[in-house]
């Protein structure tokens, strides 16, 4: 059974995409710590991170990076927190969280809620920032 990312990937559900490529995929959190919060997958689902092949873990960081740099010019943060907890969704993904303390990137914390022209509307910025 595909995974949701995957299903995210085929088009069968929506996301708040900030950037793509035909190996990578960048789109919004929608359960966000904070404003920008990004999940960034390789398009290949597989299940753990480390598992990954080295192609494709060394293009999903690079990836990332790009995308990290777009949230870092487009949300003021002193720095973007990068996670990888990879039990929430059976597909390695990486939280890019932009942060000005410790307490950012706490996944205990409370989920931040947007309405869908806020969430649009952040994407939009953060990926005209793509580059």
């Amino acid at each position: 059974m595909p995974s949701i990312f995957s299903k995210i990937v085929a088009g069968e559900i929506p996301c708040y995409k900030i950037a793509e490529d035909e190996n990578y995929l960048a789109f919004l959190d929608v359960f966000p710590l904070k404003k920008g919060h990004t999940l960034v997958i390789p398009k290949k689902e597989v299940d753990y991170i480390f598992d990954l092949d080295s192609t494709t873990y060394s293009g999903l960081m690079e990836f990332s990076k790009k995308v990290a740099v777009a949230i870092k010019r487009s949300i003021p943060s002193k720095r973007i927190s990068m996670q990888v907890i990879g039990l929430e969704v059976p597909h390695a993904h990486v939280h890019l969280i932009p942060i000005n303390s410790m307490n950012d990137c706490d996944f205990k914390q409370e989920k931040l809620k947007f309405s869908k022209e806020e969430f649009e509307e952040t994407a939009k910025f953060i990926a005209s920032h793509f580059a």
